[in-house]
C-alpha cells in the first residue's frame, strides 16, 4: 500500500506585526514636537537641523526626507499646532456661532505661547521668498481663510447677511484683529477679545 506522504510543517509564524503608527510616522512628529519647542524657546532664526535632529533622536537624513529647509520644517509645525482640529468648519446654525467657535477655539490654541515671533518670522521669510510665500500661504494662511469664508457664505445663504457680501473683506475682518495683537503684542489676545471681534464683525455685516 502506498503511503501518503507527510505534510510538510507549517511555517513558524513571524514577529507579530506592531501596533500603533508606523515608525516613520512616530519619527515624523518626534521632529514636528522638536520644531515646535526650539521655535518657541529660541525662535527662527536660532534653529537649525543639527539641533532639531539632535532634539527629536532622529538623523538629519530622516528630517531632509520631509523638509527641504528648516523654514518648511517651522511651517509644518506651526500648521499642526494651530490649525483646525477638523476640516469642515463649524456649523452652529448662526454666523455669529460659527466665528465665535473659529476664533476662541484658535485662541486656546494659541494660549500663552509665544507663536507672535514665530509667525512674524514666517511672514518676512515669506515677504523675501515667492516660493516660500506662496507656500505659506497655501499651507498655513488658506485653510484658516476657508474655514471663515465657508461661515460667512452659509451666512449669506441662510439670509443672515447681504448677499453682495464682499466675502475676502469680511475674512480679513474677522482674523486682522487677531493677528494685530498676536504679531504686535500691544494688547493681551484673549477670549474676551475674540468675542468683542464677532460682535463688531456681525453688526458690522448686518446679521439679523
Amino acid at each position: 500500500m502506498t503511503t501518503e506522504p507527510a505534510a510538510a510543517p507549517a511555517p513558524a509564524a513571524g514577529p507579530a506585526r506592531a501596533r500603533g503608527r508606523p515608525r516613520s510616522e512616530l519619527a515624523r512628529q518626534a521632529v514636528l514636537a522638536a520644531a515646535t519647542e526650539l521655535l518657541l524657546t529660541r525662535g527662527l532664526g536660532a534653529v537649525s537641523m543639527d539641533a532639531v535632529a539632535a532634539r527629536a533622536g532622529v538623523s538629519k537624513a530622516t528630517i531632509y526626507r520631509w523638509w527641504p529647509t528648516k523654514e518648511t520644517l517651522a511651517l509644518d509645525a506651526l500648521y499642526a499646532q494651530l490649525s483646525e482640529p477638523t476640516a469642515e468648519p463649524p456649523d452652529t446654525g448662526t454666523l455669529r456661532g460659527d466665528l465665535s467657535e473659529l476664533l476662541t477655539g484658535w485662541i486656546a490654541r494659541v494660549g500663552d505661547r509665544p507663536f507672535g515671533p514665530v509667525i512674524g518670522a514666517l511672514i518676512t521669510e515669506a515677504a523675501t521668498d515667492p516660493a516660500f510665500g506662496e507656500l505659506y500661504r497655501e499651507r498655513y494662511v488658506e485653510p484658516r481663510r476657508a474655514q471663515a469664508r465657508a461661515a460667512i457664505q452659509r451666512a449669506i445663504g441662510r439670509g443672515e447677511i447681504a448677499p453682495d457680501t464682499d466675502v475676502e473683506a469680511a475674512v480679513d475682518l474677522v482674523y486682522g484683529p487677531l493677528y494685530h495683537r498676536l504679531l504686535h503684542g500691544h494688547a493681551p489676545l484673549t477670549q474676551e477679545f475674540a468675542a468683542s471681534v464677532v460682535d463688531v464683525v456681525v453688526a458690522g455685516l448686518g446679521a439679523v
